[in-house]
């Protein structure tokens, strides 16, 4: 499998088309949760406007008052479109797949058909909060397999959670975050098959969470899990809801392998009421029609990730960064400014920008912060510059 590399798009960079005064009109969470003199660095929202694709879609819905029940497989059929040409991945089947309302929710619906009361699910900390969450609201145990010191997965710490959390032939789930959310890991096809063998060994059924794989930047390839040898027995969710900033038009697909066809079978056929139909329209446009706008995002993003490394090194040396290969997130190692396991905390209290704690994220979490590189380079200067003055008024405190 080769990764088949964008050309230049034609399209401007979407990340600069938007002046903060036009972005505070916007009533999502990123806007509304604090006041107006923080910058928003935290939640996974663009500043982009959306793909013209997508308005003329969308539009168009609300022109014909199409606001029914979704149907057909439009959606799934535009995601393999997009996956035989983005990831040069020919087995995604559209009759393995099933609409869901959003992914996290699509995640508790597979945990649900290969697990049961008081099993356990193992994830790979520091990893995306929610992923505690909604596993512990379905009385499901979490366990943490910590990602290595290279942000990569650990194999041999995977082995003996793997181990022993299915002693006695007990039960047991791995959620895959691929990629990896909150670092931007992207795993390997040779670290993916050594999951699949381990799953395999253990009789850990895999759940992936691939919501990110549009959002893959430079060279790095993505990889689906499905794709790899011993991976038809795995579950994914995927959506364009991250790549092209529709959280709020909820629709997602879950995808079984060769072999969990019958599993996600037996998914109630209520769940895929749940997604908007609307959503479905405006999902399957982004695959479909808005890869120009995706290409020219891609790009503001690695110039963004670029860009904040080198604010970084000047503004801000302490802090250990480790720019990720796909997402649109950086997260920072600020432990070493002394600002405590909380230090998003301080940002905003004293610098008014609003970070992610990193304390949800789990093991390898405190100390350390996630930022949002999804605005125009002149917020996230104003945002390192802020943050700046945080640590040396900190420094000043101490003295």
């Amino acid at each position: 499998m080769t990764r088949i590399p964008h050309a230049p798009s034609g399209e401007p960079n979407p990340l600069r088309t938007l002046t903060l005064d036009r972005l505070r009109r916007r009533t999502s969470m990123k806007w509304r949760t604090h006041p107006e003199d923080v910058l928003p660095l935290w939640v996974a929202e663009m500043d982009v406007p959306l793909a013209e694709p997508i308005v003329r879609t969308v539009t168009g819905a609300m022109e014909l008052g199409d606001t029914g029940y979704p149907a057909g497989t439009a959606y799934a059929e535009a995601l393999a479109a997009f996956a035989r040409k983005r990831w040069d991945w020919d087995g995604f089947a559209v009759e393995r797949t099933a609409i869901v309302p959003d992914v996290m929710l699509g995640v508790v619906e597979m945990l649900k058909l290969v697990t049961g009361y008081g099993d356990t699910v193992v994830v790979n900390p520091p990893v995306y909060p929610p992923f505690y969450d909604f596993v512990r609201h379905l009385d499901r145990e979490v366990a943490g397999a910590p990602l290595g010191a290279d942000a990569r997965i650990d194999l041999d710490v995977l082995e003996d959670t793997f181990r022993r959390v299915t002693d006695g032939r007990r039960r047991a789930a791995y959620l895959l975050c691929s990629p990896h959310n909150p670092t931007g890991t992207v795993h390997t096809a040779d670290e993916l098959t050594a999951v699949a063998a381990l799953a395999e060994r253990y009789g850990v059924r895999v759940v992936a969470d691939e919501i990110h794989a549009p959002l893959v930047l430079g060279d790095s390839r993505f990889v689906p899990y499905l794709s790899v040898p011993g991976g038809e027995r795995g579950l994914s969710l995927m959506s364009a809801s991250k790549a092209w900033n529709l959280a709020g038009l909820k629709a997602a697909l879950a995808v079984a392998g060769a072999d969990a066809a019958d599993d996600l079978a037996r998914m109630p056929e209520e769940v895929g009421h749940g997604p908007s139909h609307v959503g479905i329209l405006a999902h399957t446009a982004a695959l479909r029609d808005g890869t120009a706008w995706l290409d020219a995002l891609l790009d503001g993003l690695d110039t963004n990730r670029r860009l904040l490394a080198d604010l970084l090194a000047e503004r801000l040396p302490a802090v250990r960064h480790r720019p990720g290969d796909a997402t649109c997130l950086a997260w920072l190692d600020c432990r070493a400014l002394g600002l405590g396991d909380d230090p998003a905390a301080l940002f905003l209290d004293h610098g008014r920008v609003a970070l992610n704690s990193g304390l949800p994220f789990g093991t390898g979490g405190a100390g350390h912060a996630r930022l949002n590189l999804a605005a125009s380079p002149e917020v996230l200067e104003e945002a390192v510059r802020r943050m700046a003055v945080t640590v040396e008024r900190a420094g000043g405190d101490r003295g």
